[in-house]
């Protein structure tokens, strides 16, 4: 990446300038307006019903957890004893559903070419041969780590929980008593999954876990939906150890399931390198965040999301326009003069 280069301005298409991106939505990318002073409720009520409705990733991986709550869970009796049967069909059931969301995706994006190139942000093709990936491939690299250790890693926190819940090792929400506060939690995961994802990713940037366990991520430095989820082993056990608050914090099998699949799920439907599903040009769907886009192209800034702004308030924020940029650029170079 060159010093002098520039964005290109909101919503076009970069073909013929310097600009890394192919394409860039309306710019400065905005972080939710809960702590924007004066509050502004209109505001804020339109931005957390925006996330869930009409259709949403937020929406469909919440109907994913109902089912799986349903169907795919084991009862509370049977949950009581470590037993291989329903840990295996929790592990199944993941394993599934992480195939289908993102192979699904992948299908749609990149091997159907549904789309070809509109919306997507890096238009450079996923490496094929290269010594950086695991079997010299991009896609099948990212395959390995989501399924091989992110699935599992999953699967583990999921037994963990329910294990918990039903020797009462955990708090539990009584349904349908509790429904409001259910209702609630589930409303504010998002918040915390900025706050826990904000806190751990600065802490794998900032340390020797960088070169030892991150880089694994980081070797995508243009995304797919299998990028998400593709990490080092050590990282699946940080990042996913979200879901230890409900030691603390009442929960349900439900809420366990949803809570573990919205960590899970969206990191692949956010890495899907594309804005969303587009059809007759409208914007259907949203999914891939330019946001964090942005973190994977610079590596230091924009390490939480946008439900909070815990990157503007300590001054890693980068809104995607080309003040933003040439701001980031200063910082860094600020930052090795002073190392």
């Amino acid at each position: 990446m060159a010093d002098a280069e520039s964005l290109p301005p909101a919503g076009s298409v970069a073909r013929k300038t310097r600009s890394p991106w192919h394409y860039t939505p309306a710019l400065p990318v905005t972080v939710s307006p809960y702590f924007r002073w004066p509050l502004n409720f209109r505001s804020i009520g339109a931005w957390m019903l925006g996330g869930w409705f009409p259709i949403s990733e937020r929406l469909i991986i919440l109907m994913l957890a109902l089912v799986a709550s349903l169907y795919f869970q084991p009862s509370a009796e049977a949950a009581t004893a470590i037993d291989a049967g329903w840990i295996a069909t929790v592990f199944i059931r993941n394993f599934v559903l992480m195939c289908l969301v993102a192979g699904g995706l992948h299908w749609y994006f990149y091997i159907a070419r549904k789309q070809g190139d509109e919306r997507r942000y890096d238009a450079r093709p996923f490496a094929k041969s290269s010594r950086v990936f695991t079997f010299a491939s991009q896609v099948r690299d990212n395959m390995f780590w989501t399924l091989a250790s992110g699935v599992t890693v999953w699967t583990c926190y999921e037994v963990l929980m329910l294990w918990a819940l039903a020797n009462e090792y955990a708090p539990q929400l009584v349904m349908p008593v509790h429904w409001p506060w259910l209702v609630l939690l589930v409303l504010l995961i998002p918040m915390w999954e900025t706050t826990h994802f904000f806190l751990i990713h600065r802490l794998i940037h900032t340390s020797k876990l960088y070169q030892r366990v991150h880089a694994l991520h980081h070797r995508n430095t243009n995304v797919g939906p299998w990028s998400g989820l593709s990490m080092h082993p050590l990282e699946h056990i940080v990042y996913l150890s979200t879901i230890l608050i409900h030691f603390v914090v009442p929960s349900t099998p439900f809420l366990i399931a949803f809570h573990l699949m919205y960590f899970t799920l969206s990191a692949a439907t956010t890495h899907t390198g594309y804005q969303g599903i587009v059809i007759n040009g409208k914007l259907v769907l949203p999914l891939g965040t330019f946001h964090h886009q942005l973190h994977h192209r610079y590596f230091t800034c924009n390490y939480g999301g946008l439900e909070m702004p815990w990157d503007q308030w300590t001054g890693s924020f980068h809104d995607g326009t080309t003040e933003s940029h040439q701001a980031f650029l200063n910082r860094r170079k600020q930052q090795h003069k002073a190392q």
